[in-house]
């Protein structure tokens, strides 16, 4: 009961907090409510939506609104423009699909001389969403080969005390161990809660978005109720390093690093990555304190990505928490639908076989362990279209936790449900 009263302690001063930021909004609202609550429609239906525009949460009368609808990201199938009425409201009557899928209105008005712009993405069947990628005959076996090349390259792990990262409830360290080859590393901050000499304590792997930056230490509520987090690197630097160094990096050698050698399924830069997942509970295996049958991983983004990713190959996963994950239906467009970050519209054929053994979809044909996804359908970036093709093949116990109004982000209480989550699933028998 304790730590449960002490997560929700969190919770509430992690809320208020995020409360001052979330409340700061535009002048001017382009406000749209679809007349079903859950955003979700049958297979050509109709879809009605109650359009206004708001400042100060009241409806202005008689504004002019520049309207786009059509599939998700996508060229619009109309475009048009409409007054919203004396009351300030304007009833849309919009048509559906047969397809799966998702469809976007887009609204925008101009106001004293500025234009405020927003979009709402409604589905239709998302349940019934497939993917457009296939698998491999040979994907298991070349993830296996992947995997037990790199085992035969040693360790050599090293962890760095960051007195600097640590409080008076956990120890902070840099973790750093070869990967897949020799002088190819992997980064990483662990953070292990004091107070708990001589036992064997569970962990939670958070991978990252994407991106270069540093770690800046706890993350999660979860350290401190007995709970390891490990919050790992993927670009194979350090991960403590001045922001500048970063900077530099993200804009010069690791710009636009998730399209490196896509041409070759062998050199991609994501193949050490992937394969850094399981090398990483190779590493806690060294840890006498780590309890090795409580392991779970999560992540956002790319982060959610590569949540599914390590847990597909590597079974010591007991359960994973993704939100929005990335790399799901990367030849999408290519293949005449939307794709999920990184957006590649434009593939070779080549690239784009190379790229079915890296989707997130095969991978999620993989899973065994519990999952709980998150999805925003808002989101523009990694696209519920996407996201529905990765969790509509998981044969696994599954659960999904839809936001409507989400887009590329969480509520807070989002991501304090995803770790109290992993805290049961890790606490069950």
């Amino acid at each position: 009961m304790k730590r449960l009263s002490l997560i929700f302690s969190l919770l509430l001063v992690t809320s208020a907090l995020m409360a001052q930021q979330t409340n700061v909004r535009d002048y001017i609202t382009v406000w749209m409510v679809p007349n079903h609550s859950d955003w979700i429609y049958a297979a050509g239906e109709d879809i009605h939506i109650e359009l206004s525009v708001r400042r100060a949460n009241c409806a202005l009368p008689e504004q002019e609104v520049a309207l786009e609808w059509g599939p998700e990201l996508r060229e619009p199938e109309k475009q048009w423009t409409q007054a919203t009425g004396k009351n300030g409201v304007v009833a849309l009557k919009l048509k559906g699909q047969k397809a799966p899928g998702f469809k976007t209105l887009k609204a925008s008005v101009e106001y004293e001389g500025k234009r405020y712009t927003n979009t709402i993405n409604v589905a239709i069947a998302p349940e019934q969403i497939k993917p457009t990628s296939s698998l491999p005959a040979d994907f298991r076996t070349f993830w296996d080969n992947a995997i037990a090349e790199a085992r035969r390259v040693p360790l050599k792990p090293v962890m760095t005390p960051r007195p600097e990262l640590s409080t008076a409830d956990y120890d902070a360290y840099e973790v750093c161990f070869q990967n897949d080859a020799a002088n190819h590393h992997m980064y990483g901050l662990l953070q292990v809660p004091r107070g708990h000499e001589g036992e064997r304590m569970p962990v939670v792997i958070e991978w990252p978005g994407a991106g270069v930056k540093p770690h800046k230490g706890i993350s999660s509520p979860l350290p401190e109720k007995g709970y390891i987090i490990l919050e790992m690197g993927v670009n194979g630097i350090p991960v403590t390093m001045n922001d500048d160094v970063y900077k530099e990096l993200r804009y010069n050698a690791l710009a636009d690093y998730q399209t490196i050698r896509l041409d070759d399924r062998d050199k991609y830069y994501y193949k050490r990555i992937y394969v850094g997942t399981v090398r990483t509970v190779d590493f806690l295996e060294t840890l006498p304190f780590v309890d090795t049958d409580r392991i779970a991983v999560t992540g956002g983004s790319q982060g959610g990505a590569l949540s599914i990713v390590h847990a597909a190959l590597d079974k010591r996963v007991k359960c994973l928490s993704a939100a929005y994950p990335a790399l799901c239906e990367m030849a999408g467009y290519r293949n005449g639908r939307v794709g999920g970050w990184p957006g590649l519209r434009e593939l070779t054929a080549q690239q784009a076989a190379v790229a079915e053994y890296y989707d997130v979809v095969n991978f999620a044909r993989m899973l065994t362990q519990p999952i709980k996804l998150f999805i925003g359908y808002n989101d523009r970036v990694c696209c519920p279209t996407s996201t529905y093709a990765a969790y509509n093949v998981v044969s696994a116990q599954k659960e999904l936790y839809v936001a409507q109004d989400c887009a590329h982000w969480q509520y807070p209480e989002h991501r304090v449900e995803r770790h109290l989550w992993l805290s049961r699933m890790l606490t069950s028998k």
